[in-house]
């Protein structure tokens, strides 16, 4: 069974890699602990998903800005999924997502995880940051898992836009939760430079925090949202893009529908087969809601009510590895405060 690598210095050569090269200094998941002026540390997780490669690279910039000089504050960090980095890909056929498995277990990843968590709960963990990509067009947004002052400050830091949601439970930012401001950034696209500037400017400010601000955040400066259901096309499903075949054909701007507030009767695409009768969405509860947000009408897939999706893509391995988006509805900044 494979341990997690912990590790109280960062060897130069890590540094000069690029994401995909790291599995050649690397045997796998590896934590970092590395000292700093303020002692509690902030927690930092990059490449749990191998082809989300911005937190890589800012990390790695931040670490190369300071290697003659102290940190603001202790730093520890995860370098997550180096094989699936390898491949660019999310993860690899028979490997668990890395982003799930967070809520315990008897495999070797949900151990790894356990024993990442163990670790910063000892050294007393300052904040969590959890740095993530979008495969389809999204704006740079933060996400919390609790309502709470210090949890809102600190995704506020990275972007006025912030989500709220409960599910997915296993991720690592609901394990962290318990423990300290915790929250997950996405930073658009890999590849975009201007994503690896927010990030390292964000790490930087975040690093230079004495303490995270305890009072509300004020609504003018926070736009809220609560995720409220899960997206999903069944597995034996085929899906296209325009009209490519398949039994689902989606329309080729899918993902310019993302933070957009959509009427009812937005037209997502059409059956081009009988074999789907149901899209699968599932809301907090675990329930399947699909027929309360989508009708099919003479073969349109619509939507039934006024919502926000997320994430939308148009990589279907994606699709099949995570979801098609998720659906969210604004709130009010006062019932976090």
């Amino acid at each position: 069974m494979r341990r997690l690598i912990t590790k109280e210095r960062v060897p130069d050569a890590v540094l000069m890699l690029e994401a995909h090269q790291l599995i050649e200094q690397l045997e796998g998941p590896t934590l970092f602990h590395l000292p700093g002026q303020l002692p509690q540390p902030l927690f930092v997780s990059v490449l749990l998903h191998g082809n989300e490669t911005t937190g890589w690279d800012a990390l790695r910039t931040l670490l190369l800005r300071y290697s003659k000089k102290p940190l603001p504050r202790a730093l520890s960090f995860l370098i997550g999924n180096v094989e699936a980095a390898a491949q660019g890909a999310r993860h690899l056929d028979g490997q668990p997502d890395y982003n799930r498995v967070w809520a315990g277990g008897e495999g070797s990843e949900q151990q790894i995880m356990a024993e990442v968590v163990e670790q910063m709960r000892q050294r007393g963990v300052f904040a969590c940051i959890d740095i993530h990509n979008n495969t389809g067009r999204n704006p740079h947004y933060g996400c919390v898992n609790r309502l709470e002052p210090t949890y809102l400050q600190l995704a506020a830091l990275f972007s006025r836009t912030v989500v709220y949601f409960i599910k997915p439970s296993e991720v690592q930012s609901m394990a962290f939760s318990p423990l300290c401001p915790a929250i997950t950034i996405e930073c658009g696209q890999p590849g975009d430079p201007h994503g690896v500037a927010h990030v390292l400017e964000f790490l930087e400010s975040a690093l230079c925090l004495s303490k995270i601000p305890s009072h509300p955040v004020a609504p003018h400066e926070i736009d809220l949202f609560h995720t409220v259901a899960t997206v999903k096309i069944p597995d034996t499903i085929e899906i296209s893009f325009g009209d490519s075949g398949g039994d689902l054909c989606l329309i080729e701007e899918l993902d310019q529908l993302n933070f957009r507030e959509i009427e009812a009767g937005t037209r997502f695409g059409k059956l081009c087969s009988d074999h789907l009768k149901h899209l699968e969405v599932w809301n907090e509860a675990g329930q399947d809601v699909g027929d309360h947000f989508f009708s099919v009408e003479e073969g349109a897939l619509r939507t039934r009510k006024a919502v926000m999706p997320s994430m939308l893509t148009r990589d279907i391995e994606v699709i099949r590895q995570d979801c098609l988006c998720y659906l969210m509805e604004r709130m009010s900044i006062r019932a976090g405060s």
